[in-house]
């Protein structure tokens, strides 16, 4: 049976330009290579983040109905023929794939097995490579919203980081928009509402993420209402690293 993603959400938050802009900021530096997005939804990261260094885009998404819209954008040429797309999962891949970047942007919390997925992920990934980690962050902040898209969590930077994928190192850790994070606390004490309307999408892009972008930095990145982890695989002195194998 095929899966089908239970949110509406995507196309909504699709418009948050300047989140997008700001979050891609950050990681921009370690996406080059062969890239893998996984979970890529409607493929609304991609314009975000596809730069120079990067040879090849491979959007793996589940959803066959979500895989079809992207399929459409590459037909109408609103991505670059560097892209592709993948109706399925990390099962469907050939194995003898490498990426130099695996991309997880606010997909890890809706699976189950998340620490499963992490140690496939590292079994396609060439040596030197990074895996990045975006989600939402606060388990406390877990509210109807959260139900209604199919998360299982929330994460903080601790749970991540016991989740460190077998060979790989820490490269680096931050919490984003602190502002955001009031909001959300709002939403889940006040509101509960299981999904953001557009214009409060739109407030929070324009007014609350520019605001973000100042504590954030003033708060060393320790705060936040999203929470990103990358790590390298490394390879040893004496030559590259032995890759764990999943068992069969």
């Amino acid at each position: 049976m095929s899966y089908r993603y239970v949110g509406v959400e995507l196309d909504v938050f699709a418009g948050a330009v300047n989140w997008k802009t700001y979050a891609a900021q950050k990681i921009e530096r370690f996406i080059g290579g062969r890239v893998l997005e996984v979970g890529a939804g409607i493929g609304a990261n991609v314009r975000f983040l596809l730069n120079r260094r990067v040879c090849e885009w491979t959007c793996l998404e589940p959803d066959p109905d979500l895989a079809g819209r992207i399929k459409v954008r590459l037909l109408r040429g609103d991505l670059p023929p560097r892209v592709c797309v993948v109706a399925g999962t990390m099962a469907s891949l050939d194995r003898s794939l490498q990426f130099d970047t695996i991309l997880y942007l606010d997909v890890l919390e809706h699976i189950a097995e998340d620490r499963a997925e992490l140690a496939k992920a590292v079994q396609l990934l060439a040596p030197g490579g990074h895996i990045v980690v975006l989600g939402p962050a606060h388990q406390f902040l877990f509210s109807a919203f959260d139900i209604a898209v199919g998360h299982y969590r929330r994460y903080n930077r601790a749970m991540l980081l016991a989740l460190t994928p077998p060979g790989c190192r820490l490269e680096m850790s931050m919490m984003l928009d602190t502002a955001g994070l009031f909001a959300s606390l709002a939403n889940r004490v006040l509101l509960s509402t299981s999904l953001p309307s557009k214009q409060q999408i739109a407030l929070w892009d324009r007014v609350l993420v520019p605001i973000s972008r100042v504590l954030d930095r003033a708060t060393a990145y320790r705060f936040g209402k999203t929470v990103i982890v990358v790590w390298r695989w490394h390879s040893e002195a004496s030559g590259l690293a032995l890759r764990p194998r999943l068992q069969s």
